[in-house]
């Protein structure tokens, strides 16, 4: 379920496809299998991804995590929403406050 939560992480982040693909170094072809969870992705690939988005790999896998668990109940699609919503919310915000930290 990884590749759920690369996909609209990605998304929300305002990166086409084809824009991240290029960022990470591999096909679009290749990001699409994984986005559909037709393959796996290597754990230098989610470092990239993390990096690229300014987020933490942790907050990646823990994420991953809680919409594989949501998808086994009948709530799961608002909780899923829910959930992303305020994560990215508090990773947009120490993201901005680094932003800060790096013009003083």
């Amino acid at each position: 379920m990884i590749g759920d939560v690369l996909k609209r992480t990605r998304a929300i982040y305002g990166y086409k496809a084809s824009e991240m693909s290029s960022l990470l170094g591999i096909s679009n072809s290749y990001l699409s299998e994984i986005e559909n969870n037709k393959k796996q992705p290597s754990l230098d690939l989610l470092q990239n991804y993390s990096k690229v988005l300014g987020i933490k790999l942790s907050s990646l896998i823990l994420l991953s995590e809680n919409f594989e668990e949501a998808s086994k109940n009948d709530r799961s699609q608002e909780f899923i929403k829910n959930m992303m919503l305020r994560l990215i919310n508090f990773m947009s915000k120490d993201k901005d406050e680094l932003s800060e930290e790096k013009k003083v």
